[in-house]
């Protein structure tokens, strides 16, 4: 079970610096909904609520498949460590995202204060998908490290 939880904290760090993509123009783009698409590499069902919050950065729900487990991560897109919260309580899981153009984020992920991975995150022109490069540096609840790319979609 914490297996399973760590993984999905992992994947959704990823995802978090794909959301703060879209320019100011188009600000509504990331809000809403996504799923994660299953594969070899990206294992069970992530959903993703987003919302606005944090002086143009996003709130992130997460529900991590059929365990019942609830993730959010608050975050401004500017380069800070924010914490992640699991089931309301901190994880010991930080992540420091940075908007690198309007569809292109990079992602510095660490759990109790030692790095364990980044990540490279782009927005699809249409809006419509989210392709996430991760490079795990560490292993981290039985996850090897090496590279995995996700692809989420907008619901």
């Amino acid at each position: 079970m914490a297996r399973i939880v760590l993984r999905g904290i992992a994947c959704a760090a990823v995802l978090i610096g794909a959301l703060g993509l879209e320019n100011s123009a188009h600000a509504q783009a990331g809000l809403g909904t996504w799923v994660r698409q299953a594969g070899p590499q990206a294992p069970g069902q992530i959903t993703m609520t987003v919302e606005a919050c944090c002086d143009g950065g996003r709130r992130l729900t997460y529900q991590l498949g059929d365990t019942g487990h609830v993730m959010i991560v608050e975050s401004p897109f500017d380069g800070r460590e924010v914490p992640v919260l699991l089931d309301g309580k901190p994880s010991g899981e930080t992540m420091a995202i940075k908007r690198l153009d309007d569809h292109h984020t990079f992602t510095v992920l660490r759990m109790n204060g030692k790095e364990f991975g980044t990540s490279k995150a782009s927005l699809s022109p249409d809006g419509k998908t989210i392709t996430v490069e991760n490079d795990f540096i560490g292993s981290l609840g039985g996850n090897p490290a090496g590279k995995r790319t996700e692809v989420w979609v907008r619901k």
